[in-house]
């Protein structure tokens, strides 16, 4: 992308302006692509740690799958409310609690095994709604590090030396015009000292 301008001092005023704007934009979009890399980097830990806990919840889990068929639908899951979170300026899908109902039914009656495979069913149900939350916090998180990694290059790579190059040919287009300018005044002045005086 060539950058237009004009050779004329509003152009270099405009220029200059543009080139600072953009000068004092890249440290701070540096500071936000490293914020944003660190925070993919926490969540890519924390995801992994939740897979591991969600292995761990499955295997505990297998010995309580046959008796699953006896209590079908007896954990409902609440209906998510999905709040925005901002994180380092980037507004991210995030779930505050995740929240169960118990069917109604006797608890006298039921199995000793019940609760305690209960409370497995839940951890397992929450976990897979965090990993889930994770991913797409992840995502979106990613994708702002993406677009902003691309505007620091845009700007360090390709604008600031352009209107800084920009800036030097006005300087010197209007260097050389004063020059030739003086030396047309000079070259006037002499011509004028040379006339003969009329007497």
């Amino acid at each position: 992308m060539a950058l237009k301008f004009q050779y004329n001092k509003n152009a270099l005023q405009d220029l200059k302006r543009q080139l600072s704007i953009r000068e004092r934009a890249l440290p701070i979009l540096k500071s936000k692509e490293t914020a944003l890399r660190h925070e993919v980097q926490v969540l890519k830990r924390t995801l992994k740690s939740l897979e591991e806990e969600q292995r761990e919840l499955d295997l505990l889990q297998q010995k309580y799958r046959r008796f699953w068929a006896e209590f079908p639908g007896i954990l409902v899951m609440d209906p998510l409310e999905e709040q925005l979170k901002n994180v380092v300026g980037v507004k991210v899908p995030h779930i505050e609690k995740v929240e169960f109902t118990l069917r109604d039914m006797s608890r006298f009656n039921l199995p000793a095994w019940v609760p305690a495979g209960i409370e497995i069913l839940q951890g397992i149900l929450r976990l897979q709604v965090e990993i889930e939350y994770a991913r797409k916090q992840m995502e979106v998180l990613y994708t702002a590090r993406k677009k902003t990694t691309q505007k620091v290059n845009l700007y360090e790579k390709v604008q600031i030396p352009a209107y800084e190059e920009a800036i030097i040919k006005i300087k010197r287009f209007l260097e050389d015009k004063d020059n030739i300018s003086k030396a047309a005044q000079k070259i006037v002045k002499k011509r004028n000292e040379q006339k003969p005086v009329p007497a």
